[in-house]
């Protein structure tokens, strides 16, 4: 996100894309595809620089149940590896990730 808004902020100064990749790769890595894509976007009058909503299919690891199961089960044992948790409970190891960093704050 701080990259896009970094994008806007050189169109909105009238930079090229080309000036503009060039300025922001010397500070993190942004490919030159992506911000022809934002330039094209500011220059269709988009405004925000959020991802629009996306189709597909919806999140179903990280259920409140299954939540509640990783809570658990870290709870009796918090030497249980990321891939431990996984298998047990047949969910992918970013699900288990995520529900203990995000959801849990663990």
């Amino acid at each position: 996100m701080e990259q896009r808004v970094n994008i806007k902020f050189c169109f909105k100064l009238g930079r090229k894309a080309t000036e503009t990749h060039e300025m922001l790769v010397k500070v993190d890595a942004v490919s030159k595809k992506c911000i022809f894509e934002w330039f094209k976007r500011f220059r269709d009058e988009k405004k925000d620089v959020k991802d629009e909503p996306r189709s597909g299919r919806p999140p179903t690891s990280t259920t409140p149940d299954n939540i509640e199961r990783v809570r658990r089960m870290l709870a009796d044992d918090r030497r249980l590896s990321l891939r431990m948790i996984a298998e047990e409970l047949k969910i992918s190891l970013d699900s288990v990730s995520s529900i203990i960093h995000e959801h849990l704050q663990a």
